[in-house]
């Protein structure tokens, strides 16, 4: 009778396991919980209002090219739960990246959040690397769409000679970005030149260096 017992349960567990959609972001439990980022409650994601608007829902930063005229020639606008209140436990955001000619979204990985782009206009070299070391990359156009899954390094760069953008989709509400070379090389604190030394097998004076380039400027 035990293991029946315990058969019972295991079954129901798979079960429920399988028959829950995978998300980034943990299961709403109300119809909305409008992200309240001044509430010093320490949560998973935020405390919800206890009142909201319209103005929750909405933002129009997404509407307009981002400026390009940077070291990289790119510009991400993001519309996550700090842009938009209301996204709060919904799992889902969008971004805006524009590119100049040559421009490159450099590689990055989002730890929370598979990623899917929309090409809105040019063409773009883009790229992921599996964690056996294989780069799975392709150009894509206007029109057509591209997947980076959860957590793998990733990148889009513009080789064309007029200007490009993309819509991307997430499945969480703040998927999180780290930029490789920046992570590296612009911690703070700082990491010790002899790991960068060791890691990427080049001189102190290389490693001061890229940090000196990558350094935000004032």
């Amino acid at each position: 009778m035990a293991a029946a017992r315990l058969y019972l349960v295991v079954v129901m567990v798979v079960s429920a396991i399988i028959s829950n959609p995978v998300s980034a972001d943990p299961d709403m439990l109300q119809d909305v919980c409008v992200a309240d980022p001044t509430s010093g409650v320490k949560m998973n994601g935020f405390a919800c209002k206890a009142s909201f608007n319209a103005s929750d829902f909405f933002f129009d930063g997404l509407a307009n090219p981002g400026l390009t005229n940077n070291t990289m020639g790119s510009k991400v606008t993001a519309a996550n739960v700090e842009k938009i209140p209301g996204l709060n436990t919904l799992g889902v955001s969008l971004s805006r990246i524009d590119y100049a000619p040559g421009g490159l979204n450099p590689p990055h990985t989002h730890p929370r959040a598979t990623e899917m782009v929309y090409v809105l206009y040019g063409e773009l070299d883009v790229g992921f690397i599996t964690t056996a070391n294989v780069l799975v990359s392709k150009s894509i156009k206007k029109g057509e769409t591209f997947v980076f899954p959860r957590g793998l390094v990733h990148f889009q760069k513009n080789n064309g000679k007029d200007p490009a953008a993309v819509i991307a989709g997430f499945n969480s509400q703040l998927p999180g970005t780290q930029a490789i070379a920046a992570t590296l090389f612009t911690a703070s604190p700082t990491v010790p030149d002899n790991v960068l030394t060791i890691a990427f097998q080049i001189d102190t004076e290389e490693v001061e260096k890229i940090k000196s380039n990558l350094a935000p400027k004032s």
